[in-house]
């Protein structure tokens, strides 16, 4: 019996947005206040047994994504329309599963990844009350072309243990190839593009706070090259607080 049953497993892909503002974060956690953790009460509901997620990744408490991706294993026998429909209802309004497809199932969410891009958005001033939740709201002048010269130092393929926030003896491979980090400005709404193979844990945060940092003249281009050629975080390295930061797509080959 347990042999027909694992033989009608199906394994789902599904592309999730959520507004992280009222979470712990992705990764379940004690207390349960975690979107993996809503996500998978709202699949036992459906599935009347429990089912565990894999994403492509964690975000941290406070950070926002329009693009997660994760995938479990179920028999279902309804149609896509029918789950994706199940899986949207009960669900909070601060989450959103906005595709579901049906995969191989040698498919996975995180190691099959072969990049991610994330966004960060800046205000310059004080935001509106409709903004501010989502934004690191600056009140000093940004000098945004320093910043894109700084934002070239990082590109391309480092070791960027100097911009991770784990403690202790690192564990994880700390070379990454940044792809693209973009500083576009519209306004007083100025955005951090970040995209790469892969990001360290609070990279992209890390990123943000030195290109500010430069913007706001208190650190150079060369002082930038000196940190990540150095590969050890200093107190010169600020992390952007998270509700800034948006997951905005995760990509497969």
């Amino acid at each position: 019996m347990k042999a027909v049953e694992s033989e009608s497993l199906q394994r789902w892909k599904c592309v999730c947005a959520y507004d992280g503002s009222a979470f712990g974060g992705w990764q379940s956690q004690v207390g349960g206040n975690s979107i993996q953790d809503v996500i998978e009460v709202r699949l036992a509901q459906i599935f009347k047994r429990q089912v565990r997620i894999h994403a492509s990744g964690r975000t941290d408490a406070g950070v926002h994504a329009r693009g997660q991706v994760f995938h479990f294993d179920a028999a279902w026998r309804h149609g896509t329309g029918k789950l994706l429909a199940a899986l949207r209802t009960e669900l909070p309004a601060a989450i959103q599963i906005k595709s579901v497809h049906a995969v191989a199932a040698d498919f996975h969410a995180r190691f099959r990844a072969t990049g991610k891009r994330y966004i960060y958005h800046l205000h310059l001033g004080d935001a509106d009350p409709f903004t501010r939740p989502y934004c690191w709201a600056i009140f000093r002048k940004l000098d945004v072309a320093a910043m894109r010269a700084a934002a070239g130092v990082l590109c391309g393929r480092h070791d960027f243990r100097a911009f991770t926030a784990l403690n202790g003896p690192e564990k994880e491979e700390t070379v990454r190839e940044v792809r693209r980090l973009e500083v576009v400005q519209r306004g007083r709404q100025v955005r951090i593009i970040a995209e790469a193979d892969g990001f360290l844990y609070k990279m992209v945060r890390s990123l943000t706070g030195v290109l500010v940092t430069v913007g706001e003249g208190r650190m150079t281009a060369g002082e930038v090259r000196a940190i990540l050629e150095a590969r050890k975080r200093t107190v010169a390295v600020q992390t952007a607080p998270p509700q800034g930061l948006f997951l905005e797509r995760v990509f497969y080959a």
